[in-house]
């Protein structure tokens, strides 16, 4: 126990492990451990059932209404919210041994592990158990949820007995409605639905068995089945029983020390708003007929293929940090879990491993997902947009309740509709409509998807520049004012011409009349004209970019440097995040920032900047920043190695990647922040990597920390693959598939040709003064351990075990 590693992992390039039995840490470990593939998720909580944390199984999209409480509600107020439900779990294979059920609560574990394998797809675990009585059995186990057929799941469940026979008794279980306790009132933790699912049907028979549920409110329905194979002795004896919720598989055998009992489960999962119970009972039936063709083993291949691809056109390799290595794999792996197989879905901010914050999408997929998902697996990003585009009816609906022209999309939503209860921080937050609009721009980019464009890509564009020109106005000095808005910053709201917001509906102004212009049959179907698009390109080239020439920086918004700062050096530890201990009045009128907003714009509109220009930026920016938001480090880290601050981007890097994997949060129980694991990636190519994608064209600025030997980054642009080895003193390009690639490396052209590798030499970085952060918020200050394979951990990011 003395040996263990802080954070409680192993440190592995290709793995994340955990190797002994530490009940208080479930609830976090289940939402590491968990698997997804966009559709299907599962927690990564015991097979047997008990001990659990927080028990989740998800089906992307499937949701219960439930009402909005207001104490005063107003014009335009949502009236329902959306909660993800917990629907039928799958996972549950409990064991009995001579009649005491394995309970990891009692008896005693000489031996546990579980291994999330990226290369596989899968979690492992190994444990032996010894019971109260004495008995010794060890388990084995391999769960995944498969990227190539999406409806299933699967679990190889094994056990041993190591003292002699043994009677072992096994219920593979279906069991709906499972009870969950409130943790606190947090707003960022999810409500809790007390039985949300009601029965339709169920049926057992044979080694299969399905349950059929509805929600009482959204009436949804879904279907789950299961099936089996078992590999045991001889004198096996098998019993299939079900009811309403539940539906249990029983198989006991005598096994003999050295023999073992060895069961295959497969699941299949399904749901519609419209399909009949006989219908999705049907599906999931033929879903379990094609995985039974398939086998076990041949789910395993398939994933590893699929895998295979995946890490070649995404991988980021690292050279001096380990743990930081095997934390960007987790990240990239947890990012794909999230929106491989969604396909007309959202994706949550949480992914499909845990219930935070009601399993909502927000702008983060757009912003900060969308970005990783366009340059590794475009085809999930071109499915996450068709779901918005799938929205649009909803949006235009809003806008119209808003007085608004075109699309107003939600900011916070599972199907569509607006779930935010507090439309200072939600519904006035419009720059969701810029960050949908910057996500389908640069698609299209670094794709050339026409049929995409054609089919959802240019109505979005249009639907969104719509909305600026209905909600922006000229005032009498002809500048195009966007006001009363709330950016994304969420600790500043209600403001006149956000910055970030202008900035970037002025890049989807001008994208939406480009494109009409290039396909002016398609922009006339949508009613576009030549007046419009005049229109769009006239509020764009007036928008007003804030700038106080007196302090000689971009104000986050007008007036902003004129409030008064904050006191953070009398702001206690104990009172981040500052959300649950000031009121937003008091936090609206100071200088302080929950998360990266001038500075995300820095990196999104880096073109609308000068060099100087970012340079203050940063430096006024970092000593207001307080990141009680997790989206914020990955930002700041690029931002940071862009003007020369590369030790300080090095450690927002870390936290970035680390976020999860320390609980820096604390609420990691709730589940992953998918959004700060794609800013670890981006961090990584748009830090240190130097990317960007200003006007559809792909560049390079690469400069490594000083802590690291070399990073290795991979990303797809126009179906061609390109590696970039970014060593201390010069970077390698490597167009490693595909068509030649036109790009330039810190302002040179160059033309990516196969076979024929370019290496650079890296000018020095800028020279800039260090910046500050608030009292007590800088990011902890990583440094590796000079000893191979003894990485320090990030200072004051782990409390003590």
């Amino acid at each position: 126990m003395a040996n263990r590693p802080q954070a409680g992992y192993e440190v592995a390039p290709w793995e994340l492990r955990w190797g002994w039995l530490d009940l208080d840490a479930l609830r976090r470990t289940e939402s590491t451990f968990a698997l997804s593939n966009g559709h299907i998720g599962f927690r990564g909580s015991f097979e047997e059932g008990e001990p659990r944390g927080l028990p989740g199984t998800y089906l992307n999209g499937f949701y219960e209404r439930r009402p909005l409480p207001y104490a005063e509600a107003g014009y335009g107020d949502p009236v329902d919210g959306q909660s993800l439900v917990n629907v039928t779990d799958g996972k549950i294979i409990r064991l009995l041994v001579e009649d005491e059920p394995v309970d990891m609560r009692y008896g005693s574990a000489p031996h546990h592990e579980r291994v999330l394998d990226f290369r596989s797809g899968t979690l492992r675990r190994n444990t032996e158990w010894i019971s109260p009585t004495g008995r010794h059995v060890r388990i084995t186990s391999e769960r995944l949820v498969s990227f190539t057929q999406r409806a299933i799941a699967a679990i190889h469940y094994e056990v041993e007995p190591l003292d002699g026979q043994a009677q072992l008794v096994v219920q593979s279980e279906l069991l709906a409605n499972e009870p969950i306790e409130r943790e606190s009132d947090d707003p960022r933790v999810a409500a809790v639905l007390e039985g949300a699912l009601v029965s339709d049907f169920s049926m057992g028979e044979g080694s299969r068995a399905v349950l059929g549920h509805h929600t009482r409110r959204s009436g949804l329905r879904m279907a789950v089945a299961m099936d089996h194979e078992v590999d045991a002795p001889a004198g096996v004896s098998t019993e299939n029983w079900t009811e309403g919720d539940l539906a249990r598989l029983t198989i006991a055998a005598e096994v003999p020390q050295g023999r073992k009992l060895a069961l295959t489960k497969y699941l299949a999962y399904g749901w519609s708003s419209q399909r009949s119970p006989q219908a999705l009972r049907a599906q999931v039936e033929a879903a379990l007929a094609g995985v039974r063709q398939s086998g076990w083993q041949g789910l395993l291949d398939e994933q590893r293929a699929y895998l295979d691809e995946f890490w070649d056109a995404a991988d980021v390799e690292i050279d001096g940090d380990a743990e930081l290595q095997q934390a960007v794999r987790f990240a990239l792996f947890h990012v794909l879990q999230a929106g491989a197989r969604g396909e007309s879905r959202a994706i949550p901010a949480k992914g499909l491993t845990g219930p935070g914050y009601d399993g909502h999408a927000f702008w983060d997929s757009e912003t900060f997902v969308l970005p990783v998902l366009t340059y590794t697996v475009p085809d999930a990003a071109r499915e996450a947009l068709r779901w918005r585009h799938s929205t649009l009816d909803k949006a235009r609906t809003r806008a119209a309740q808003l007085g608004q022209a075109g699309a107003a999309f939600a900011w916070r939503t599972i199907n569509g509709d607006e779930c935010s209860g507090y439309w200072p921080a939600g519904t006035a937050a419009f720059h969701i409509n810029a960050d949908v609009a910057d996500a389908t721009a640069r698609y299209l980019a670094a794709t050339d998807d026409k049929d995409f464009e054609a089919e959802c890509g240019l109505e979005l564009l249009v639907d969104a520049a719509r909305l600026w020109t209905s909600l922006g106005h000229h005032d009498a000095h002809g500048r195009f004012r966007i006001d009363g808005v709330t950016g994304p910053d969420e600790y500043t709201a209600i403001v006149d011409n956000n910055t970030y917001t202008n900035l970037m509906a002025q890049k989807n102004l001008r994208e939406a009349a480009s494109r009409c212009e290039q396909s002016p049959d398609l922009a006339r179907e949508f009613g576009v004209d030549e007046e419009e698009t005049a229109y769009w390109r006239d509020a764009a080239d007036r928008m007003v970019v804030p700038f106080d020439e007196t302090v000689g920086v971009h104000p986050q918004s007008e007036s902003f440097t004129q409030h008064a700062p904050w006191d953070f050096a009398s702001t206690p530890p104990e009172h981040y995040p500052m959300l649950l201990h000031y009121p937003y009045f008091e936090l609206y009128r100071k200088q302080v920032i929950k998360q990266a907003d001038l500075v995300l714009a820095m990196w999104l509109r880096g073109d609308a900047f000068t060099p100087e220009q970012k340079a203050r930026n940063v430096a006024y920016y970092e000593a207001l920043t307080v990141r009680d938001s997790s989206l914020s480090a990955g930002v700041q880290a690029v931002l940071n190695a862009e003007v020369g601050h590369l030790e300080l981007a090095y450690d927002y890097f870390a936290e970035a990647a680390l976020a999860d994997l320390y609980d820096i949060h604390h609420n990691v129980a709730q589940g992953l922040h998918i959004a700060s694991l794609a800013g670890a990636w981006i961090a990584a190519v748009a830090g240190f990597g130097g990317m960007r994608d200003h006007d559809g064209k792909l560049t390079f600025a690469p400069r490594l920390p000083p802590e690291l030997s070399s990073i290795d980054i991979r990303v797809c642009f126009h179906d061609s693959r390109i590696c970039v080895t970014i060593q201390r003193d010069e970077a390698t390009y490597e167009l490693r598939r595909g068509n030649d690639v036109h790009t330039s490396h810190h302002g040179q052209p160059i033309t990516l040709t196969q076979d024929k590798p370019i290496t650079l030499p890296i000018p020095p970085p800028p020279q800039n003064p260090a910046p500050r952060q608030p009292a007590g918020r800088a990011p902890a200050h990583r440094r590796p351990s000079p000893v191979p394979g003894q990485e320090l951990r990030p200072i004051g990011l782990v409390p003590e075990q």
